[in-house]
């Protein structure tokens, strides 16, 4: 990773940009960021281990981190890949429990580590600041959940569809060609999805086949968003 280029981060700056930390006091972004530092990871590099403890938790400036359960068969479980300004880590460091994931980066990294002392210290005087840290968490319960309902009630096929139709930068639009870019490989996208890499790609070729997408690589196209969407395998 080339670091001729690398300055110095403004930490106030990008914290203060984080959902998580919008509607924070400047004085109270300031004290959380003299209590940040940031941490570079190369592709592949690990963050942390399964069982490692929290001192804090973790924001993505740029870049992508996989959060997975590891096995010893070598069938990792990926429960999330995670990508600028979204943080990870925060419910761990309030259970005050090991990580039960590891955090692999999957690209070149940049992360910032928030310490613990610094959250909670803030937590007991900003009523504001708590408030926002249960939303965050509300927020992430509430897609996790979401996840489980797909994964029991949804077919492989819709499963699929439903991600690439989530990876649509028009959401608004209801018809036409659309273009979209993988943002991991099939067999990470696999395991999130809850199914094999094999059922993966035959569910991509059924949909090739039926004329819907074309396939190239991590480019995907879908010829047509208003039958991929009323499709049904």
């Amino acid at each position: 990773m080339s670091h001729a280029h690398h300055h110095t981060l403004d930490i106030p700056a990008l914290l203060s940009r984080l959902p998580l930390f919008q509607e924070i006091s400047p004085q109270h972004i300031a004290y959380l960021a003299a209590h940040t530092r940031e941490k570079r990871l190369a592709k592949g590099e690990m963050l942390f281990q399964k069982g490692d403890q929290p001192r804090g938790f973790y924001l993505i400036v740029f870049g992508q981190i996989k959060l997975a359960f590891p096995s010893s068969t070598g069938h990792e479980k990926v429960v999330d890949i995670i990508g600028p300004k979204q943080s990870f880590g925060e419910a761990v460091m309030f259970m005050d429990r090991p990580f039960p994931v590891f955090a692999e980066a999957l690209a070149d990294t940049l992360l910032l580590h928030v310490a613990k002392d610094a959250v909670f210290e803030l937590l007991e005087k900003d009523p504001l600041f708590a408030r926002h840290m249960l939303a965050g968490l509300a927020l992430r319960l509430h897609s996790l959940l979401q996840d489980v309902e797909s994964y029991s009630l949804r077919s492989s096929a819709q499963r699929v569809i439903g991600y690439l139709l989530q990876h649509c930068p028009s959401e608004g639009q209801c018809v036409g060609k659309v273009e979209i870019t993988l943002p991991t490989s099939k067999q990470i996208i696999a395991s999130r999805l809850n199914l094999t890499p094999e059922t993966l790609s035959r569910i991509l070729h059924d949909l090739v086949e039926a004329n819907l997408i074309t396939v190239q690589g991590k480019h995907i196209t879908i010829n047509d968003l208003g039958r991929l969407r009323e499709y049904d395998l």
